[in-house]
């Protein structure tokens, strides 16, 4: 029998709706940053346990999981801003996202380019050839190595022989170079002649891959940049000497023998070859014979004279019945000026300048920002580069006629006068891509040299410091006043000068240019570059 005591008891409260039972809506998904996600993690606790835990000190171990959960948001976090912002070009600070990304617009990056400098090969009349008509060197006897006066490592450099075109001839697969004597006094001088710096490298195969598009694989890095010259021989209507292009498939036809090299990460080079509808593609069968320098960099720009080197060679002559006759010869090689035009591989800033430019050409010249991103990015058959711009003449005659004002590369703070081979080479080369209405001068732009003095101020306390924080300020002096941030007819802007070197610079409480209280402005076909740098310290 069941007996009513008059009350009523119920758990309907639990089947009434709550705000809790959508835990979702206490989730704040805008959360990104460390201290954020711990804050809205506590937070999220304390909402749907209130009961089952209110322990958030540092120490209690429910608090280390929360923020172990909060360094993994935050890690993720940044993980995704990452990749996002290495996906623009805009953003990207890696080398290897800017250069993947430069190739999906068809521009690559440069490798190092190495230093040139003209060479003189002096030697004694042998006996055994007392009128010698040529002289003879081997690829083993061409690479000259010596101590870098700048580090105290290997540096090598390769002797090649200068034609009228300024290329090594390369119808001789043994990559012997053969050079023309005379006579004088007893001693033999050759002067044309010119150092690369980086080690030759000789590889050969055969083509034996049924691939249309075929490869060759370079053994040996960092690869100097226009430095390959491949040579094949086999079918004749592939074998011969093959051009190197930027991009085979704006400059070649199906009939043309070129290739274009690509390089790595770690500047590891392959030869790419066309597949006979944009470019000539080598026969089965066929052999190769590519050389190439490993090398480049600043380190090869050296002084006049700091190569003095014994070398050996072939001296070649005729006896006086006419037989031909040779004899081992040693050679002194000396760099008779400067090598410079050395250069580090390009720099993400100096690609994300210019590559736009580039890829908006579209490998013809029309504008003048065509011709300006075109004759900085050209590099010469030995690997110099250049810094120009373009003008067009205001005479209603003349309209069609456009100067383009360049200066190349000694180095990564300095520019030299263009040498008359590299104006050659870059005149023949916009020759193939203006209109055939323009006309084209190559001039000669002007350098107008800086001596700053900089005064910075210290704390007492730096003292001791002193020579830490001149090295540092010097560095970001000269890194601002460089030729990848430096520009022709761009004035000198002493404030924007101080602004910089504060912002890299913490440690230095004021900064100023003592000799130069305005800025300095150059007419449009002028650079100004810095000479003499002096900085002085005072303490407060």
């Amino acid at each position: 029998m069941v007996s009513f005591s008059g009350t009523v008891e119920s758990d309907f409260l639990k089947s009434l709706p709550s705000e809790l039972d959508n835990k979702q809506k206490l989730i704040d998904h805008s959360s990104a940053d460390f201290e954020t996600l711990r804050a809205n993690l506590i937070k999220y606790v304390k909402a749907t346990f209130p009961l089952d835990y209110n322990n958030f000190e540092s120490s209690d171990f429910g608090v280390l999981l929360i923020e172990l959960m909060a360094a993994v948001g935050h890690i993720q976090s940044n993980k995704a801003d990452y990749l996002v912002n290495e996906n623009y070009i805009g953003t990207a600070k890696s080398r290897d996202s800017v250069k993947r990304l430069l190739e999906l617009i068809g521009v690559r990056m440069k490798g190092p380019i190495s230093a040139a400098a003209n060479a003189s090969l002096t030697f004694p009349v042998a006996t055994a050839v007392s009128n010698p008509s040529s002289l003879t060197l081997s690829p083993s006897d061409r690479v000259i190595t010596i101590s870098s006066p700048e580090d105290g490592g290997t540096l090598s450099y390769t002797i090649y022989k200068v034609n009228s075109n300024g290329t090594v001839d390369l119808t001789d697969p043994t990559q012997n170079l053969e050079f023309p004597t005379t006579v004088d006094g007893g001693v033999v001088t050759i002067t044309d002649a010119v150092l690369l710096e980086g080690a030759l490298v000789s590889e050969q195969g055969i083509f034996n891959s049924p691939e249309d598009i075929k490869t060759i694989n370079l053994a040996q890095s960092p690869y100097v940049e226009r430095s390959a010259q491949v040579f094949l021989t086999g079918d004749s209507s592939t074998e011969g000497v093959y051009k190197e292009e930027e991009n085979i498939y704006f400059a070649s036809g199906g009939d043309d023998k070129v290739f274009q090299v690509t390089t790595d990460e770690q500047f590891r080079a392959s030869i790419l070859f066309g597949d006979d509808s944009i470019g000539k593609s080598p026969s089965l069968g066929d052999r190769y014979v590519v050389t190439y320098r490993v090398g480049g960099g600043t380190r090869g720009n050296i002084a006049k004279g700091v190569i003095n080197a014994l070398i050996s060679g072939e001296s070649e002559g005729r006896s006086d019945s006419g037989d031909v006759i040779t004899a081992s010869v040693q050679i002194t090689v000396e760099n008779t000026s400067l090598a410079t035009g050395g250069r580090d591989a390009e720099s993400v800033e100096q690609a994300k300048r210019y590559a736009p430019l580039v890829f908006r050409s579209q490998d013809r010249l029309v504008t003048l920002p065509d011709f300006k991103a075109f004759a900085n990015n050209f590099a010469s058959n030995y690997g110099s580069t250049g810094k120009a711009t373009a003008s067009v003449r205001r005479a209603f005659s003349s309209a069609n006629i456009i100067d383009l004002f360049v200066l190349e590369r000694a180095s990564d703070s300095q520019l030299r006068r263009a040498t008359q081979e590299f104006k050659r080479q870059l005149l023949e080369a916009v020759e193939t891509k203006k209109m055939i209405t323009d006309e084209v001068i190559i001039v000669d732009g002007l350098i107008r040299t800086l001596d700053l003095v900089v005064t910075i101020t210290l704390d007492e306390n730096l003292r001791r410091s002193e020579a830490r924080v001149l090295q540092s300020a010097r560095a970001s002096i000269v890194n601002y006043m460089g030729m990848d941030n430096t520009d022709f007819s761009e004035p000198f802007v002493p404030q924007d000068l101080i602004r910089v070197l504060l912002d890299d610079e913490k440690d230095i409480r004021f900064a100023e240019v003592t000799n130069v209280d305005k800025p300095i402005s150059v007419g449009f076909n002028e650079i100004i570059q810095l000479n003499n740098l002096a900085i002085r310290v005072e303490y407060v």
